[in-house]
């Protein structure tokens, strides 16, 4: 089950290229959207991450950041991310495989992948906001706007 709104984000430090590191302590102050979804060249992990790629500038105007979690490999996510000209960094939860996806309830053990869910995790840490999307269908980005916007204080 996945981790609950209201409830502080598990930490991460995972790779986003094979030389640099990416942490939650790295987004302190602001918002910040995890996507976990099954894997890279999938149909519809691939739809999901590009509607995420065309609203990169509507999430940074309300504040967000966007990251992407799946268990393959960095040089696998650097390849889709060139070849799907991504802006926004994809973290290999490879090894141990799926710890972050364990710590955020949301791992397929049967399979070996994570689910397709999303976490707004505001400035502070806190989880404001979490949905777990059947695995084969493409979430879109209403409920991550909606967090967003109430975050910011326009949505009551």
């Amino acid at each position: 089950m996945a981790v609950e709104p209201g409830t502080q984000a598990p930490d991460f430090s995972l790779q986003a290229t094979p030389d640099q590191k990416v942490s939650l302590r790295d987004f302190r102050g602001r918002n910040l959207v995890l996507a976990f979804y099954p894997a890279d060249w999938s149909p519809v992990c691939t739809d999901q991450l590009a509607v995420y790629n065309e609203l990169l500038p509507e999430f940074r105007r309300l504040g967000a950041e966007v990251l992407g979690f799946s268990v393959d490999g960095v040089w696998c996510h650097l390849a889709f991310a060139k070849d799907r000209k991504l802006r926004f960094p994809l973290l290999s939860d490879f090894e141990p495989k799926g710890e972050i996806a364990r710590a955020y309830g949301v791992y397929r053990g049967g399979e070996g992948v994570s689910e397709r869910a999303l976490f707004v995790i505001d400035g502070d840490g806190m989880i404001r906001w979490s949905y777990v999307s059947p695995i084969g269908v493409n979430p879109g980005a209403d409920g991550i706007l909606d967090a967003l916007e109430k975050l910011q204080g326009r949505k009551s």
